[in-house]
């Protein structure tokens, strides 16, 4: 049984699937293969092994044309994913299962390749509607983390009954064994706030939050901030342009625009408070609940929208001047969203405790149905 792992976007989505191919790889007669197109993958696919104790992988680069060679240099235009997954499409179509994180690689099957069953696993647990669009139904099974995942892409029509697989949160599972590594360490004797913003134009707190954020907690050294975006907000910044944010670290401030703790659930275990707009990250933090402050930067109605489920789990900030109270009153607010916030972490996240094996397991079966 010869299955590719196909990382066809950013690294950071290796923490959701690397894994399960070390599980995979275990069992007798399977042969996994990681393509990737971002080169810092192999980096994170090696960090991830070595937390598993596993032998050597078999890693490939995705062959590019030199076309696609050429418009990836515009690294601010974006991956070309649909020209790699083409330029690779007859070496993909010899495989007896392709396994994604990333939707993108539906378009395989538009593409041209025919043999190998599709597995995908999501790289997120979030609830806007953009992780339930219709190509998920191009995918022959899919590995959930929850019930709450499961429930809608039933009734969405993008999974059917026998054909997808609860796991629980795999990056979960992984973080846990990288983790204490590299601890984070702060000045401040106070709570430690993690600061989450998403890349996203139009919801993002970024531009309209970051500075008073900086400001407050510069007036009050004893609580600790740590600044780390979604890693594609900084993706395609010129490493002169990230540094100068890093640089604005302090002894109780850390920013950190794309390093391994960023992406590995290390902050969301050193955090006591959280506070974003929305990144589904919330929910690896929910893991344990916690007080949490979300920021309308864009004055959007969000109560009864579903995008916007986790906004009922901590207060929400409209107004920057409003920002560092709530964040000082959020500990004595939790007991108001405590609850709620166990029940929805659950149904997002599952049972992470050995779910890479419980993926490999699932994997397995479905295969076996031939």
């Amino acid at each position: 049984m010869n299955i590719a792992f196909v990382y066809i976007a950013e690294a950071y989505q290796v923490y959701h699937g690397a894994a399960i191919a070390l599980e995979l790889a275990r069992r007798p007669g399977v042969q996994v293969t990681s393509f990737y197109n971002e080169p810092e993958t192999v980096h994170h696919l090696e960090r991830v092994r070595a937390a598993w104790g596993a032998p050597a992988g078999d890693y490939r680069r995705l062959h590019r044309s030199p076309l696609t060679r050429g418009l990836q240099r515009l690294r601010r235009l974006g991956m070309f994913k649909d020209n790699v997954l083409r330029d690779n499409r007859r070496t993909l179509d010899g495989f007896d299962a392709i396994f994604a994180v990333e939707n993108t690689v539906a378009a395989v099957r538009r593409l041209g390749v025919r043999r190998p069953r599709l597995i995908y696993s999501p790289h997120g647990f979030g609830d806007r509607a953009r992780g339930f669009i219709p190509r998920i139904a191009t995918f022959d099974f899919v590995l959930v983390a929850g019930r709450k995942t499961e429930a809608r892409m039933l009734r969405e029509g993008l999974i059917r009954p026998g054909d997808y697989a609860l796991t629980g949160s795999v990056k979960l599972e992984t973080g846990e064994k990288l983790r204490d590594a590299d601890p984070v360490r702060l000045s401040g004797s106070g709570p430690t706030v993690l600061y989450n913003p998403h890349k996203e134009p139009k919801l993002t707190s970024w531009y309209r939050f970051v500075e008073p954020l900086l400001a407050g907690f510069a007036a009050e050294p004893a609580r600790n901030l740590i600044v780390a975006p979604h890693v594609k907000l900084f993706r395609r910044r010129t490493p002169e342009y990230r540094a100068r944010w890093e640089a604005r670290s302090t002894a109780n401030v850390l920013v950190d625009t794309g390093s391994d703790r960023a992406v590995d659930t290390s902050y969301v275990a050193a955090a006591d408070i959280y506070v974003g707009d929305v990144s589904s990250q919330v929910y690896e933090f929910l893991a344990t609940p916690r007080p949490c402050v979300f920021l309308n930067a864009h004055g959007i109605d969000w109560r009864d929208d579903p995008s916007f489920a986790h906004w009922h789990l901590g207060d929400v900030v409209d107004d920057p001047a409003r920002l560092m109270e709530t964040i000082r009153a959020a500990p004595r607010r939790h007991h108001l969203y405590a609850e709620r916030q166990a029940a929805l972490a659950a149904a997002s996240l599952g049972d992470h405790r050995d779910a890479a094996a419980r993926a490999a397991d699932a994997i397995m079966g479905f295969l076996a149905r031939g």
